[in-house]
């Protein structure tokens, strides 16, 4: 198709509707050459799109068009087991997302451990998320039980082998710590189950508690257990980004 064909819709009424911007703003946008289509710089007003089919970015970043699309951060209490559904009758994702029926988690995190859930009903997104091929990286801070020593940390960036392979963090520092435990801070892409509780048992510490601060982009902040929001454009553009950028550049191990 061409970017200046009669079809489509007015590429300022798409971005203003999608909260970008009011139209006299994108326009003002699209003059200066800050919005891209499928990746070419346009910047002519009488632009038109195809929302369910073009790429739009704005200053390099990602615009979601599709206002069906919702992007929830969660802080996922101790205790609730991360599916919208289970039939053992324990506590899960449903019971705080009532009336969101279309949701589901990007990734899990197990019971016992809390913290941040990113939840939508975007599946292309969210698999790219939460693939480690994609290289999206994960804060964890733990609490582990016993003094870690530098060998032990050193041991996590290098890899350690677990029975269904090598994991190794891509970055690990002690917060604080005294004789009976220490607070770990660990990065990682891994998407594999429990895998954080597993590395740190590999090297003699099992955890005492496990939360999630980040997802890429996206912190846990102020959410309280139980607590979500709704992510913002800026924030959701960033997480396209974020899955964008990694997928372009290949598997990183």
């Amino acid at each position: 198709m061409t970017l200046t064909d009669s079809e489509g819709i007015r590429l300022q009424k798409v971005l203003a509707a999608a909260g970008v911007a009011s139209r006299r703003a994108v326009e003002e946008m699209i003059v200066k050459g800050r919005i891209r289509v499928n990746g070419k710089v346009v910047k002519e007003l009488g632009t038109r799109i195809f929302p369910e089919a073009d790429q739009v970015q704005v200053d390099g970043r990602p615009v979601q068009l599709d206002p069906d699309r919702v992007y929830f951060a969660f802080h996922k209490p101790k205790g609730v087991v991360s599916t919208m559904a289970d039939e053992n009758g324990r506590k899960c994702l449903a019971d705080f997302f009532i009336g969101y029926e279309r949701v589901f988690n990007v990734g899990r995190l197990d019971s016992e451990t809390t913290g941040l859930l990113l939840m939508t009903n975007d599946g292309e997104l969210a698999n790219a998320l939460a693939h480690p091929s994609f290289g999206v990286e994960k804060l964890y801070v733990a609490k582990v039980r016993g003094k870690i020593t530098r060998v032990e940390m050193q041991r996590l960036m290098e890899g350690v082998k677990l029975e269904d392979g090598i994991s190794k963090a891509d970055n690990a520092r002690v917060l604080d710590q005294n004789e009976q435990s220490s607070l770990v801070e660990i990065v990682l892409h891994s998407g594999k189950n429990r895998v954080v509780r597993r590395m740190l048992e590999a090297v003699g510490f099992p955890v005492l508690d496990l939360v999630r601060k980040s997802f890429g982009p996206i912190r846990l902040g102020n959410l309280k257990p139980g607590q979500f929001k709704e992510l913002s454009k800026l924030e959701v553009g960033l997480l396209m980004q974020a899955a964008a950028g990694k997928a372009e550049t290949g598997k990183r191990r």
